[in-house]
């Protein structure tokens, strides 16, 4: 039986999107600068190609929050301080929070049956801001965020800081969940534990493990673990 919940946090169980959207918008709009949807859509573009790069590696996360804005700005000839844009939009991400619909529902049934925690690879502040706001904190047995602990998903060490941070932890009782198979199960499969892949919204993907499409499916198959 499980009773060790590992969740991921960002179109998981809250609207990344939409808040990065909102946080966009203003952000520019504090650089002086009216956006459209075609930049958002190029800034979700840059910001997604870099976090994957984090995940590889390929850049750390300080460099990452500046380098989304360079980026943006000189495919669109903008003159605007990126450094400022930056530390505001990481500092305004914070008032954004939508949980998805279910969400609260989920995790009041899921710590019914043991214990949850977050595994997520957004900024200290964010997060704990985000989980305050959804009001999810009363359900939760603990945060391990990337930021606050030194390893980033899907590094091998940030599953491992899980796994030594847990009071009687046992890889049998365990189950990650999460939406992606580069950063969730990568660390799932890295420490040998089973993983659940939520996809809400995407029709398909190569992956022929365990897939759930919404809340009620996530507890299904929990009930045959």
């Amino acid at each position: 039986m499980k009773d060790i919940f590992l969740l991921d946090l960002d179109e998981t169980l809250v609207d990344f999107s939409r808040a990065e959207e909102r946080n966009f918008y203003e952000s520019l709009a504090f650089a002086g600068v009216k956006a459209d949807g075609r930049m958002y859509g190029r800034f979700h573009e840059i910001n997604d190609a870099l976090w994957k790069s984090l995940e590889r590696g390929e850049i750390g996360r300080e460099a990452l929050k500046v380098r989304r804005f360079e980026k943006l700005f000189r495919a669109y000839g903008i003159e605007a301080d990126a450094e400022k844009v930056s530390a505001f939009y990481y500092r305004n991400f914070q008032n954004f929070c939508f949980p998805f619909r279910g969400s609260e529902n989920f995790l009041k049934k899921l710590s019914t049956r043991g214990r949850v925690y977050i595994v997520t690879n957004g900024g200290t502040e964010i997060q704990h801001a985000h989980v305050k706001i959804a009001g999810f904190e009363r359900f939760l047995s603990g945060m391990f965020i990337s930021e606050e602990i030194g390893f980033d998903k899907p590094m091998s060490e940030f599953a491992t800081h899980v796994e030594e941070h847990i009071p009687d932890y046992e890889r049998a009782r365990a189950v990650w969940i999460g939406d992606s198979l580069t950063s969730d199960m990568v660390c799932a499969k890295s420490v040998g534990i089973d993983f659940i892949l939520y996809l809400p919204h995407t029709m398909s993907v190569p992956y022929g493990g365990l897939v759930a499409r919404n809340y009620s499916e996530i507890l299904s198959l929990l009930d045959k673990m």
